[in-house]
């Protein structure tokens, strides 16, 4: 298991937490998906490392910015 972490720019409620949540936990390989608003932070747990734009789209699709 690997843990990643990373910034989500747009985020301000549960629902937009819960739209990034879903999103990253479709795919391949992920465990679980922390996200705390305030400070958009987004901790991932997955079986191997993510690409980058991987998280990204998922971010994209639900509506928000990865912090690069």
């Amino acid at each position: 298991m690997t843990q990643s972490t990373y910034a989500v720019r747009g985020m301000t409620c549960g629902h937009c937490a819960t739209s990034v949540r879903e999103e990253i936990g479709e795919l391949p390989g992920v465990r679980a998906v922390d996200v705390d608003v305030p400070t958009g932070r987004v901790v991932v747990t997955s079986e191997t490392v993510l690409a980058l734009e991987q998280v990204e789209s998922a971010v994209r699709d639900a509506g928000y910015q990865l912090v690069r």
